[in-house]
């Protein structure tokens, strides 16, 4: 699973609004997919990358669970 938990710490700890993001080029619809998890494509994530002047890790996290294989 993928998570964006890190990108609304990020933006919290750098005084970020969603207000300025939005005057930024990240729209309102983009900014409900990330506080949803839900999936945003690797250009809007570049663009995030340079607004905010981090590296993807800083902001997205890959949460795995765990895979279990019966065995047989």
């Amino acid at each position: 699973m993928i998570s964006y938990d890190r990108f609304w710490k990020y933006i919290q700890e750098n005084n970020i609004t969603q207000y300025q993001l939005m005057h930024s080029g990240i729209s309102h619809s983009t900014l409900t997919r990330l506080k949803r998890n839900e999936s945003v494509n690797m250009e809007t994530i570049d663009k995030l990358c340079t607004l905010l002047e981090c590296d993807v890790e800083e902001i997205v996290e890959c949460k795995r669970n765990p895979i279990t294989m019966d065995e047989d």
